[in-house]
């Protein structure tokens, strides 16, 4: 088993004081945070050091038995980790040495991470050394292969947190269904998840991609991925509910008249919607079935589809046009004197 050099680790003197040592290690724990180094194994592994120097150096008791032990390691060494070890003597863990015990550094320190803090963000494997655990933290053995806290004790497994997302769909994705492949970053490494997002699903809503959340700790289960959908305006649709919205130009003849006008719909159907004689500019017609389809396995009827006429009037009108509509404006007048 190697010795660790704490000091050296956080780039400190045996002389520093409490302020100092708290200095470096959130200087060094910055720097090296996995959240600030994605992916980066050196980083990680350098992080856990740094971690590890300061639970020892940042606690006054743990700081005094580091120095005390220091003086006699290389007798440690030579005896092995239960030659001349006194259970309950020095250190815990019943691989201990009897040393003297002296003055040690004043109380206080800024907290390092826990070792199941630790584990949450790197998973089950161990986040502290051989060393550590001899002198700090019972020793491991290799004879327990069960996750183990500060203390020994076996540590109970616990489900990994749910994580959430937004995610941002155009109206089509969403009327049709759609698959998505994300770029996840959780625990320190990024991974690739492929996500089938259902048709119809609602606006705000959640879907829950299984698994794929943070990992869990003592061999228990991850937590689920959750993607808030939003969706983006369309050009041509839009939606409340499970019912959809759309306009259609109808011409003023068509409007006076009476007639058909096409109606396409998200899902690219065509429509032939009947206009009856005088249909007004802004007048909404319901097209049945034709909005958004139900969400996921729901046995329920799809929404409707409203459309909302819009009269277009002629900008240039032929001389035989005109014509006409100087005969009718001579028609109407008569009825709008009679009406005055």
């Amino acid at each position: 088993m190697e010795f660790k050099d704490y000091y050296s680790t956080l780039g400190v003197a045996k002389t520093a004081t409490e302020k100092e040592v708290k200095t470096a290690y959130r200087k060094l724990a910055r720097k090296h945070h996995p959240d600030v180094n994605p992916g980066d194994k050196a980083a990680e592994s350098r992080f856990k050091e740094i971690n590890e120097a300061y639970e020892v150096l940042g606690d006054p008791e743990k700081r005094k038995k580091y120095d005390e032990l220091g003086a006699n390691w290389r007798m440690y060494e030579q005896a092995g980790p239960g030659g001349g070890a006194t259970a309950g003597s020095g250190f815990p863990g019943g691989s201990a040495w009897n040393v003297h015990t002296g003055g040690g550094p004043g109380a206080g320190g800024f907290r390092t991470m826990t070792e199941d803090e630790m584990r949450e963000m790197f998973g089950d494997a161990d986040p502290f050394s051989d060393f550590f655990h001899t002198f700090f933290g019972g020793s491991m053995g290799g004879q327990d292969s069960a996750p183990r806290t500060r203390g020994g004790r076996a540590r109970a497994a616990r489900r990994g947190r749910d994580v959430e997302h937004d995610l941002e769909l155009g109206l089509d994705d969403v009327y049709h269904g759609a698959m998505r492949r994300l770029s996840i970053a959780h625990d320190g490494e990024a991974r690739t998840v492929d996500v089938r997002i259902p048709a119809g699903v609602g606006e705000g809503s959640r879907v829950r991609v299984a698994g794929e959340g943070e990992r869990g700790s003592g061999g228990a289960q991850a937590g689920d991925l959750y993607l808030r959908i939003h969706t983006t305006p369309h050009p041509k649709f839009e939606r409340k509910g499970k019912d959809l919205y759309t306009h259609v130009t109808v011409p003023l003849t068509t409007a006076v008249l009476g007639g058909e006008a096409e109606v396409t719909t998200l899902g690219g159907k065509s429509l032939r919607l009947k206009i009856p004689p005088g249909t007004q500019h802004g007048q909404v017609f319901r097209l049945k079935g034709h909005g958004m389809p139900a969400a996921g396995k729901k046995v329920e009827d799809p929404g409707d589809l409203y459309a909302t006429v819009d009269v277009e009037l002629p900008r240039q009108l032929t001389p035989e046009q005109r014509a006409h509509f100087e005969a009718l404006q001579k028609l109407d007048a008569p009825a709008a004197t009679a009406a005055k």
